[in-house]
């Protein structure tokens, strides 16, 4: 029988007990710290030498940095008159004011002021940020709201962390206060998701588990709290949800070198969106010296490939989704890829193709034909699809900041700006990247073999068809290092939140 917690929404959340039990971390060595080592500061999505180098490109006038560099001064949340307004609930859901808007677009623009004070030097800028995280830390008492309580906690909860993180050491920034309000009301919320106990885990799409995901681990590296961030690297390996990799990506084509995501069937938005919120935790992993990229034979990187390809406008392989769904676990299936915002652009695309091609130099011809398209961060992806004949007109703003690529909470679920954080130099040459341009179309799902389902236990296998052969379409370059919608799950209920808590994560398979 299912244990049930009823939290009202005017009560402040605490923090309830340890997180999970440290796991082997790093099979790969990183640029950063040896697993179970100090935690590195700065060391969520920037590390110090990022942001040196973001400086110093800016400052030479390197063509993408400073494109990257003006999109983010255009931005009229990065500017240093920006005065925040902090709310003593913020909630999100459920019959409470949707005050929630409040809150992220402070985050966001403290996050803006923040990195535009570590390329340039100007303080007025990092006043700007700090008086925003103090306000914040002196004024909020909680959380509240329906179900997607889980969200506001899980996105706003990585992304403030990640301005706390860039204010470390600011003069007159309080940092203890700042960690306290992330540690008492977000926290409990991010682990008390990933913990519930129901029949029907598989119920909540990806994303929520993602986001609850990367909370915990930007938490962990503010708090230099190891527990929590190691809780993040055993729900990725091991978790019964569908934030876990197995979950999150649940077929692999071997013979396309693609990997088909969770959310596929339901929209392209929030399959992107879980582009984003991966990518944000193995980013923030590699940071701290555990290689999540390459698990599973680099998985997510088929994933990137395969979202990426269909978002360009080619065909893709897909696999009928099914997964118990809502509190009566009714079988639910989608039988084909939605077309539900196809195309639109979102600024996940720069920090994965650097990644996989410029630090491990695999082949990434689908996301880097993306990041062509989209670059500079918020070009008019129509315009650049007619000039350049793609297969698609992309549709809306391409990768940008939040207020960038729409008003509403969507535009504000990435801290954006890949183009300033994420470019790296490959050669001495900045000022060029070829990307492999990939075929008109991927072979018809019916042609496509060995569709297999991933579970914990059953990695895919190695992509071995080669392109020019039609096989794989993000082929491995030599450089490879081994290595919602219904009620269930978290249900809003008059005058309380209901979590359903988790018995058996090892009972349940993919969804």
């Amino acid at each position: 029988m299912d244990v049930t917690r009823q939290i009202s929404r005017r009560t402040m959340l605490k923090a309830t007990g340890a997180a999970a039990g440290a796991v082997g971390l790093a099979a790969v060595a990183t640029p950063s710290v040896a697993a179970g080592g100090a935690f590195a500061h700065p060391g969520m999505l920037h590390t110090q030498a990022d942001l040196e180098r973001m400086a110093a490109k800016v400052k030479a006038g390197a063509p993408r940095y400073t494109a990257g560099f003006a999109k983010l001064t255009a931005n009229r949340l990065s500017q240093s008159t920006w005065r925040p307004n902090p709310q003593a609930i913020v909630a999100r859901g459920g019959g409470d004011v949707q005050n929630y808007g409040i809150l992220y677009r402070d985050i966001h623009a403290a996050y803006q002021n923040a990195l535009r004070w570590k390329v340039t030097g100007e303080t007025a800028h990092a006043d700007t940020a700090r008086d925003i995280c103090n306000a914040w830390s002196g004024t909020l008492k909680g959380i509240a709201g329906g179900s997607e309580v889980v969200l506001l906690a899980g996105i706003y909860g990585y992304q403030f962390a990640n301005v706390g993180e860039l204010m470390r050491g600011y003069p007159g920034f309080d940092l203890a206060r700042f960690q306290d309000i992330l540690v008492n009301y977000f926290y409990p919320m991010n682990h008390r998701f990933l913990d519930r106990d129901t029949n029907c885990i598989g119920h909540y799409w990806a994303n929520w588990d993602l986001c609850s995901m990367a909370s915990i681990m930007a938490i962990g590296i503010l708090c230099d709290d190891r527990a929590k961030f190691n809780e993040t690297v055993d729900y990725f390996h091991n978790g019964a949800g569908n934030g876990s990799l197995a979950n999150a990506i649940p077929y692999v084509y071997d013979s396309v070198g693609l990997a088909q995501w969770q959310e596929s069937g339901r929209d392209q938005a929030h399959s992107m969106m879980g582009i984003g919120l991966m990518g944000t935790i193995c980013e923030m992993a590699w940071n701290q010296g555990v290689d999540l990229y390459a698990a599973d034979d680099s998985k997510f990187r088929k994933a990137c490939e395969y979202v990426a390809r269909y978002n360009l406008g080619y065909d893709v392989p897909y696999t009928t989704y099914t997964w118990r769904n809502g509190p009566h676990c009714v079988e639910t299936k989608q039988t084909v890829i939605s077309e539900g915002g196809r195309g639109q652009g979102r600024p996940v695309w720069e920090r994965v193709y650097y990644h996989y091609a410029f630090r491990r130099g695999m082949a990434m011809p689908n996301t880097g034909e993306m990041v062509a398209r989209s670059r500079p961060e918020g070009v008019d992806m129509v315009a650049r699809g007619k000039a350049e004949g793609g297969a698609m007109e992309a549709r809306g703003k391409a990768e940008g900041g939040g207020g960038d690529y729409g008003p509403n909470s969507g535009g504000f679920d990435e801290l954006g700006f890949g183009t300033l954080a994420f470019t790296r130099d490959k050669a001495a040459d900045d000022t060029k990247v070829t990307t492999p341009k990939p075929a008109a179309s991927a072979p018809a799902p019916g042609a496509v073999s060995g569709a297999r389902p991933q579970t914990a236990a059953t990695p895919s296998a190695s992509a071995s068809a080669s392109p020019a052969a039609g096989g794989d379409l993000a082929a491995t370059g030599p450089g490879e290092i081994v290595g919602w919608t219904a009620a269930a799950g978290v249900t809003a209920l008059a005058g309380g939140l209901l979590l359903l808590r988790r018995r058996d994560r090892g009972r349940h398979g993919a969804s």
